[in-house]
């Protein structure tokens, strides 16, 4: 609750402060980019969701040809991360680089309707992913540079709530569809275009735009930048360069995160081949497939903003590797659970705890390491670090299940979960020159 500074000087600005009591301190562009995530995710989450069964079951890929799929579906958008986060930075025009990674995306989808063979998917699906990587870091960007520093974790939950209401929304929906359509994944591959373009329209017309010499115009809040706040010498900075961008990997806490990153994503399996597991291990029904994602999505909804809330008091580090331990246990839950009518919603829930205690507090932790006028590039530098170590993971993870089966290839990421997060709490503990 807010109360009254009834010791605040005459003619202060006390609107903001009545403001505040009508929000949760969050800024109205983390609201609008929330909107736009939410349809985006609507969108993804369609095809994402069907998309495992599409390829095994009625195109017939083995796992080792769904994993390379899946690691080009990844390991892509790693690296275009880089140039969209550069590139923003460059010409300080975040929303435009967000902006074309997302129609990039939107153009993509209805693509899918024309491809089956495994060259022609993954030429699809890179192109679809390089619009992802174009357009996160820049968007990341925008939330952080409108926040203070304080309230970062809290303003990326409720961003990433926002997120995953539409991850949530997707699949339901293709699983709507595919119960009501002759020509079920075709009709998931139509909507879930249309409904891209939808989130396209949002960001353009309702995403505060750049002004001369502000980074995006934004001030924490959200609001436009005046003319008394822009800050001296801005209108004279030069074009970031890339030696500039690259040497934030010379701060050593920049470099403690991106590492650490990394080397929990090389054991971090990806959704799908979690979901595949889940589905045998638990003898799921295919037709209820599709709502696997579901149940990620919804612990991930209702803890986004009191984890980011959380991480924020406690430590953003401490946080982070916690989310790391609900995915091991997880992980041991599909290797030994009993298969009980109870194992899908505890490894789901778990898996909801994962992302809820790490996809938004991972960038909120940067907000102090990188400078404003880089921000974007911090942020993709971290991000590609721990996709394309997500990206590897996918290649050995299927290569594994193909050679050894589902069994040993998760085992085998479940122990080398295990030693990297004790090597990543080591690094990232206080005094360890990373705090």
């Amino acid at each position: 609750m807010y109360l009254t500074d009834r010791s605040a000087p005459a003619g202060a600005d006390t609107d903001q402060g009545r403001r505040r009591g009508l929000r949760p301190g969050v800024a109205p562009v983390v609201l609008v980019l929330g909107t736009v995530s939410l349809i985006t995710d609507i969108s993804s989450e369609m095809v994402t969701a069907v998309l495992p069964l599409y390829l095994v079951s009625t195109l017939g890929f083995s796992p080792l040809a769904f994993g390379t799929l899946d690691g080009v579906y990844n390991g892509v958008s790693a690296l275009v991360q880089l140039t969209g986060g550069h590139l923003a930075d460059r010409i300080r025009n975040h929303k435009l680089l967000a902006g074309l990674g997302y129609g990039l995306s939107a153009l993509c989808k209805p693509l899918l309707l024309l491809v089956s063979s495994i060259g022609a998917l993954g030429t699809v699906l890179a192109l679809d992913r390089t619009g992802k990587g174009l357009r996160t870091a820049p968007r990341d960007a925008m939330i952080s540079l409108s926040t203070p520093s304080g309230k970062q974790g809290r303003a990326f939950g409720v961003h990433r709530a926002m997120d995953t209401t539409g991850a949530m929304l997707g699949p339901l929906a293709a699983f709507l569809i595919l119960s009501a359509a002759a020509d079920g994944y075709d009709a998931v591959f139509g909507v879930s275009a249309c409904v891209a373009v939808l989130g396209v329209v949002v960001l353009v017309l309702f995403v505060p735009g750049r002004r001369q010499g502000g980074t995006d115009g934004l001030v924490p809040g959200g609001r436009q930048r005046t003319e008394a706040e822009e800050e001296p010498g801005t209108t004279a900075r030069s074009p970031v360069r890339v030696r500039e961008a690259l040497a934030l990997l010379r701060l050593p806490r920049l470099r403690a995160l991106a590492g650490c990153a990394a080397l929990l994503g090389l054991t971090t399996v990806s959704d799908a081949f979690v979901y595949l597991l889940l589905q045998r291990r638990a003898g799921i029904g295919e037709q209820w497939f599709t709502l696997l994602p579901l149940g990620t999505a919804v612990v991930f909804l209702l803890l986004a903003v009191p984890v980011g809330a959380l991480a924020d008091r406690v430590g953003r580090h401490a946080v982070f590797l916690a989310g790391h331990g609900a995915l091991l246990t997880g992980y041991a839950l599909l290797l030994w659970a009993p298969a009980t009518p109870a194992l899908p919603f505890l490894v789901l829930a778990l898996h909801g705890v994962f992302y809820a205690a790490t996809d938004g507090v991972l960038p909120a932790a940067l907000a102090d390491i990188v400078p404003e006028h880089l921000r974007a590039s911090g942020l993709a530098i971290v991000g590609t670090s721990q996709a394309l170590a997500r990206f590897c993971c996918s290649l050995a993870f299927g290569a594994a299940w193909t050679v050894w089966g589902d069994g040993p290839a998760l085992a085998a990421s479940a122990i080398g979960l295990l030693c990297c997060a004790a090597v990543a709490s080591r690094v990232l503990r206080p005094g360890h020159g990373t705090a």
